[in-house]
């Protein structure tokens, strides 16, 4: 799961660290700032790509097939996602309230690494591989679903 990639700015070419954590991927999910369509064909090249917009993404990202907000389920699990959650303050019950019915909400814009859960949801950010900002590696998102529940998720740094 990746977000806050930023091409062609900060993403040239899918750099190896991601790459090795991409190969054998099922699905791969981007939250948003992406920034050129162009990306998202690039990472289909691994395995099959759900996104959201960002707000530096234009129309080529959403003529791809990103909409602003996605809900949907993954092999059994309820999983929304959006870029901007809003502020920090309030971010959990405000998520819940957009997605009542997901079990996993994935969001990015902040650069942030995040995982949280709270009264039965999990809000995930998986940060960004190439704009760390103030972080001290960029990093990416794993999930691990089966039999319709999360095993486990991962925030990995990538650089």
């Amino acid at each position: 799961m990746l977000a806050d990639t930023h091409a062609p700015r900060r993403w040239r070419a899918c750099p190896e660290p991601v790459a090795a954590h991409l190969r054998g991927a099922e699905l791969i999910l981007h939250a948003g700032d992406v920034c050129t369509a162009e990306v998202l064909t690039e990472l289909a090249g691994y395995a099959p790509v759900l996104a959201v917009r960002g707000n530096n993404d234009g129309r080529d990202v959403a003529a791809w097939g990103a909409p602003d907000r996605l809900d949907t389920e993954i092999g059994g699990l309820r999983l929304a996602m959006v870029h901007d959650s809003g502020p920090a303050s309030g971010r959990p019950a405000r998520l819940r309230r957009w997605f009542p019915g997901a079990d996993l909400v994935v969001f990015g814009h902040s650069h942030i690494p995040m995982d949280h859960a709270e009264h039965g949801q999990r809000i995930f950010n998986p940060g960004s591989p190439t704009d760390r900002r103030r972080q001290p590696h960029g990093t990416l998102g794993l999930l691990d679903i089966a039999g319709g529940r999360l095993i486990q998720a991962r925030i990995v740094a990538v650089s």
